[in-house]
């Protein structure tokens, strides 16, 4: 095993990077970044039936956006398919592995049977003698798992996990059709990238006991791993599309900031004391998985708005400015490429984000300044728009069309003025 800490976020591409991945590649990041050590993106897409480029580019998309960069890859598993189908004839040759000729039709018979006399369906070894080859005869392949004894998981989130043995599956390595399986291939990718922790969502543990196999049948030790508790939704549910948006980039596209929404995801099952906004640097700095809960999490949406709104807050108005700009555009109040001067923009800017909790409610509360036109909320234009005070509205109109020189001097009207102006405009807002 390498002395260097490696680490490996490795979805599968068959959806957009959600909540949960991007939360389980952030705690590897961060990991990798605390201890100085290798973060590496591998594609896992030996699901070939739904798996695609499009996601691919999604999901590192994703990762772009989040500022979660990697040392190593992206590696994908279908550019290795000939590497796994070595480690499987070395296996074949040291009699760890046996070929298996059932039928997909036998298997399920035999399935159904044991269902039927309630126990818990497994293969029942019946290729496992079989260590002749059968000509022109389908097979597949499939590990000889140990039968005896137990394996324990020392987690370090969740803490000794014991598995008995006699209840492990003999399971397929390589299917009929000559394409590897997703317990083995991952197995045989973290051996050949050294990884040394393997962090990951806890629905992976009841997989654990099997790879851990996999690891000693190739004399490897296996790596370190930790099992996030899953993210449930308000209902303490698992999350899901109900709860609101699940995709990474549905957060960008309503005007979330990446790093808020980086903060609000490693506050979902791990702390550091009482403190609640984190810089970038603070949380390389603080993270350990001695304060990552084994607790599941519940996600808030309406305190990750907050914590946007706080971000949006203290955003610099130049980078602010850029941020916003594309919402702008988008809202249609500035035409593509006919931008505005930028530090007009940030000026603009920093008397409305402080009322922002979006980028998308910054964009909106911008149009007043940006178009010539605008809807007036009726029961608002009745209250407060009296004829006295149109009156005055039209001559300050004139009055600062003429300005030529649009500073805070030029546009001030004298001091004893003031008083009169504003009794005449609270009076007719009063009327």
């Amino acid at each position: 095993m390498s002395d260097t800490v490696r680490v490996r976020f490795a979805p599968s591409p068959t959806g957009h990077l959600h909540i949960g991945g991007a939360r389980t590649a952030l705690f590897n990041w961060l990991f990798a970044r605390h201890i100085n050590g290798a973060f590496i993106l591998r594609i896992e897409d030996t699901d070939t039936s739904r798996s695609t480029d499009d996601y691919i580019e999604a999901i590192i998309e994703g990762m772009k956006w989040l500022n979660l960069d990697w040392n190593e890859g992206p590696f994908r598993q279908t550019d290795r398919f000939d590497v796994y189908r070595k480690y499987v004839e070395r296996l074949l040759a040291e009699g760890k592995a046996y070929r298996c000729y059932c039928t997909a039709e036998e298997l399920e018979h035999r399935r159904q049977q044991a269902l039927a006399d309630g126990k818990t369906p497994k293969y029942d070894g019946r290729c496992r003698s079989i260590t002749e080859p059968m000509p022109n005869k389908s097979f597949a392949v499939r590990f000889k798992m140990p039968q005896e004894g137990t394996t324990v998981l020392n987690d370090m989130i969740k803490g000794a996990i014991v598995f008995e043995n006699n209840l492990l599956d003999d399971m397929i390595i390589l299917r009929s059709d000559g394409t590897p399986t997703y317990n083995f291939v991952v197995v045989v990718d973290d051996i050949d990238m050294k990884i040394t922790h393997i962090i990951r969502g806890d629905d992976h543990v009841n997989n654990t006991p099997k790879q851990i196999h996999i690891y000693k049948a190739f004399g490897w030790e296996p790596p370190q791993f930790g099992h996030l508790p899953m993210i449930l939704g308000s209902d303490k549910s698992r999350l899901s599309k109900r709860h609101g948006a699940t995709s990474v980039m549905a957060y960008k596209d309503m005007g979330y900031l990446p790093d808020a929404l980086v903060n609000y995801l490693v506050r979902l099952g791990w702390s550091y004391g009482d403190q609640e906004i984190f810089t970038r640097q603070e949380l390389i700095n603080y993270f350990s998985f001695d304060n990552v809960g084994s607790s599941a999490a519940v996600f808030n949406p309406e305190k990750l708005l907050w914590l946007n709104s706080q971000y949006i807050m203290n955003t610099p108005a130049e980078a602010l400015a850029e941020m916003v700009l594309p919402f702008v555009v988008k809202a249609g109040f500035i035409r593509e490429g006919q931008y505005p001067n930028m530090q007009w923009l940030s000026k603009a800017v920093l008397t409305l984000r402080e009322r922002s909790r979006t980028l998308v409610e910054l964009a909106q509360s911008m149009k007043y300044y940006l178009v010539d036109e605008v809807e007036i909320d009726q029961k608002a234009g009745d209250k407060f728009l009296k004829p006295e005070g149109i009156a005055l509205l039209a001559d300050l109109k004139d009055a600062l069309t003429g300005i030529e020189d649009f500073t805070v001097p030029e546009i001030m009207p004298p001091a004893s003025v003031m008083p009169r102006c504003n009794g005449q405009l609270m009076a007719s807002a009063n009327a």
